[in-house]
């Protein structure tokens, strides 16, 4: 009989600082996982918050980091609770656990519910992020527009604990979907872990008859199934090209001089 599955989740906020995302994502993993697996979730400090290029490389860093680090620990799966999906192809590259961005799976995933998929991510500076991750992903057929809220990660932590706030952003989306869906759009994915984990409160969420996909879900059942696939058969992932492993000197050199810090837990 194989052992209950560990599996790092990755977020990039600061457990001490986001206190009420960390208690309802923890909520979320509990209530979506299988009762096997375990997740620990670990975040960075300081935290994704300056809606910048140079941010999100250096919360990247730290991503590939401690992918090393949970392989090291062994755990079973790494997964990056994070829309842009930064460290992931670096991450997956150098480890041999199976790695997970939300991004990436979620826009997959929204591939088998509709042919016409849209993303609202939280502002309009991440428009261009969204739009060179789809293009990367092969999917510019597919996901067919990008639309931003106004808003950022304080004011979306803020509507945890404030009903008021969470209504605007609930309102603020609809409004962006609305003109996707009557353009033909079947799949509304909020594009952050923040208004994923925000708008799970809603049952069953649509936009008209459009599908809004709560991406975090999809993320901890495709990590399980991953790891459930290669203990079955050994499937993982590809290193012949894309994938191809650094060599040991090239790790190394990054352990050393690659920045990053020690990880950050509640």
């Amino acid at each position: 009989m194989s052992r209950p599955m560990k599996i790092w989740y990755q977020s990039f906020v600061d457990p001490n600082q986001q206190t009420g995302y960390i208690r309802d994502l923890r909520g979320a993993l509990t209530a979506c996982a299988g009762p096997e697996p375990g997740y620990d979730i670990y975040g960075i400090t300081p935290p994704d918050l300056e809606l910048h290029r140079i941010t999100e490389f250096r919360c990247a860093a730290q991503v590939l980091r401690n992918a090393v680090t949970a392989e090291q620990q062994g755990y079973d799966a790494f997964v990056i609770g994070h829309f842009q999906d930064g460290g992931l192809y670096e991450a997956r590259a150098t480890v041999d656990i199976p790695v997970l961005g939300l991004g990436e799976t979620t826009m997959l995933y929204a591939c088998t519910l509709g042919r016409k998929i849209a993303l609202v991510t939280i502002n309009p500076v991440f428009i261009p992020f969204h739009e060179e991750q789809i293009a990367r992903y092969g999917l510019t057929e597919r996901v067919v527009a990008v639309k931003a809220l106004t808003t950022d990660p304080e004011e979306l932590n803020r509507a945890f604990t404030d009903p008021e706030a969470f209504e605007r952003i609930l309102r603020q989306f609809r409004e962006q979907a609305q003109p996707l869906v009557d353009g033909g759009v079947e799949v509304i994915i909020p594009a952050g872990g923040l208004p994923m984990l925000l708008f799970s409160r809603v049952a069953q969420f649509t936009v008209g008859q459009a599908v809004v996909l709560n991406g975090l879900a999809v993320l901890v059942k495709m990590a399980e199934l991953a790891v459930t696939l290669r203990r079955l058969n050994g499937t993982g992932v590809s290193r012949a090209a894309t994938f191809a492993k650094p060599s040991p000197k090239a790790l190394q050199e990054f352990l050393d001089h690659g920045g990053g810090s020690d990880v950050s837990r509640p």
